[in-house]
């Protein structure tokens, strides 16, 4: 692997270059690691449901118990407070809250979320939370459709409205959807994730439904909180493989369903119309006053970036030169597009605050001799907070990062065989080590502290 050799690096320069109340923290999902998945009371998701389909997870596995987050969340909090962080983040259980999506709320589930709010607090870590990171109530997928039905709408703002409620004088931040382009693309168009459908236009519909989900929901909870409102979006750059006009017009399109089609109704209240137009008959019915229910104001906009996408003239994608090397899902190492890509979020959308929310590596780590050596994530966080440093100071005003992730955990249909963790997890004694890159990030939030 062929990346920024991090030993080059004035670590503590680059630290010092943020500003002093800059935050840092790492983030997690509740399918991923509480596993749990049928105690006290949680209902099935639709990932404990896609779990059972044969052949849609790469090695057969399940989030029956994942990392078991939710009998050993006081030693994973413990584990961020030894690295000195400010801020976690994760994700509620729609399911473990709500069983059906509707009616009865669960105690027990709520009663967790309570005590792992109070153990971050009790840490000094600001909890910032998720609604929606993909583990949609299996009743409600069987029951009305799922995300294809309009009538989830008015279900999610109900939920978010409880939530927010119930813990919004707690939370640092509450964001609607986690990467509403996955939930949508993925789990409609390309089957790869839960619920598995294969259809282009109900994943146009989907995208709708959601956009106007997040826009219900953050009107919702600004009735009963104050707490800062936002939602989090995924997004892959699109750039032509090679210098001609019709790979640059199939990069544009690709922009306008991944970047534009998410940024546009939120900041712009319409949809792009490129994308509308190479869409045609897909694309999604819009009922009157939609985009103005989807246009809420913001209190922040978090950013999940991992790479880039280069496209043919047919649409299809080319793997990139790889000059820094590729991360093991096969994504090119591109923090140089990171940095141009915040600059221009900034400059065509003039966001609220952003936040780095998700950005990290997956990598074969192994355990040599106790410990997790585990060189070539330090030098992809070292080079992307770099870039991060570099888009700051062309503008793009960005007040945390949150690294991707904490633990080793279930990686949706990649099961648990990608490590993207900064913790080692053994699945087979649940037991966590943090890697040298879990030191190397301490070590550089400790610097980053030392200005404040």
């Amino acid at each position: 692997m062929n990346i920024l050799d991090p030993s080059r690096l004035d670590v503590a320069a680059l630290a010092q270059s943020f500003p002093p109340d800059f935050l840092w923290g790492v983030a997690t999902s509740a399918a991923q690691i509480e596993g749990a998945a049928f105690e006290d009371g949680k209902g099935a998701s639709i990932w404990d449901h896609f779990c059972r389909q044969p052949g849609r997870i790469n090695d057969a596995s399940n989030i029956d118990v994942a990392c078991d987050h939710y009998h050993r969340y006081r030693e994973d909090v413990a584990l961020m407070k030894s690295l000195g962080l400010d801020c976690y983040r994760f994700s509620f259980s729609w399911p473990r809250v709500q069983p059906l999506g509707q009616g009865a709320w669960n105690e027990p589930g709520f009663a967790f979320y309570d005590r792992l709010i109070d153990e971050l607090l009790a840490a000094g870590l600001k909890p910032h939370a998720t609604l929606y990171h993909w583990d949609l109530p299996q009743a409600l997928d069987e029951g009305i459709g799922g995300w294809l039905s309009r009538d989830v709408v008015g279900r999610f703002a109900d939920y978010a409205a409880e939530i927010a409620r119930r813990f919004g004088d707690r939370l640092a931040s509450i964001a609607t959807h986690n990467e509403p382009w996955c939930t949508a693309t993925l789990g409609y168009e390309t089957a790869q994730f839960a619920p598995g459908h294969k259809s282009r236009a109900e994943s146009l519909q989907v995208a709708h439904h959601l956009m106007l989900s997040h826009g219900d929901a953050i009107a919702a909870m600004r009735a009963v909180t104050k707490t800062q409102l936002g939602i989090v979006l995924n997004h892959t750059p699109s750039f032509p493989a090679t210098p001609t006009e019709a790979d640059r017009r199939a990069a544009r399109i690709d922009d306008g369903l991944n970047v534009r089609w998410y940024m546009d109704p939120i900041f712009r209240g319409a949809y792009p119309q490129d994308a509308i137009d190479f869409v045609g008959a897909d694309a999604p019915k819009v009922q009157a006053g939609d985009l103005e229910r989807i246009r809420q104001p913001l209190d922040f906009l978090g950013v999940n970036f991992y790479t880039r996408s280069l496209f043919n003239a047919d649409g299809t994608t080319v793997k990139g030169p790889g000059k820094r090397g590729f991360t093991d899902m096969g994504w090119e190492i591109v923090p140089e597009v990171f940095a141009q890509h915040l600059v221009r979020l900034a400059r065509e959308y003039n966001p609220p605050p952003m936040f780095i929310t998700e950005n990290g590596m997956a990598n074969a780590d192994t355990v040599v001799d106790g410990r997790v050596p585990d060189k070539e994530r330090i030098a992809y966080l070292s080079a992307h907070l770099q870039a991060l440093a570099t888009a700051m100071s062309l503008g793009a005003d960005v007040r945390g990062y949150f690294y991707w992730s904490l633990l080793d955990n279930f990686e949706w249909n990649s099961g648990y065989v990608k490590r993207f963790g900064l913790v080692h997890v053994d699945y087979d004694t649940l037991t966590r080590l943090p890697k040298d890159s879990a030191h190397w990030y301490r070590e550089f939030v400790a610097q980053h502290h030392a200005t404040r």
